[in-house]
């Protein structure tokens, strides 16, 4: 759909989990995707650069947010809302809105 404004498909996607989500991983999307994560990161650091996102090292994973600085963050996400709800509900939910572990499993706790 955006593929050629963002000059990307990976940004595309990104931008649109980051509406479902309001956060991720580079490992998260990786996974969700199923596609190589140096691509991943290329792209999430292109937004972080851009000032779209900024990220937030937790643990040892780096978590990116919406950067609430960015002059016209409110725009940008309500211009990508309206094209996240003409995707199909199927579609949505393969990629956008499944349920990931964001945690940790006790330790010992059987699968």
């Amino acid at each position: 759909m955006f593929e050629q404004l963002f000059a990307s498909r990976i940004v595309e996607k990104i931008l649109f989990y980051m509406i479902a989500n309001k956060k991720c991983f580079a490992s998260e999307l990786r996974q969700s995707f199923e596609t190589p994560i140096f691509g991943i990161q290329r792209a999430l650091a292109r937004l972080e650069n851009q000032g779209i996102l900024v990220s937030i090292v937790e643990g040892n994973n780096r978590m990116y947010y919406w950067n609430p600085r960015y002059p016209f963050i409110e725009e940008f996400k309500k211009f990508i809302e309206k094209a996240y709800s003409s995707l199909p509900e199927d579609f949505k939910k393969k990629y956008y809105e499944r349920e990931i572990r964001k945690r940790p499993r006790k330790k010992g706790k059987p699968l």
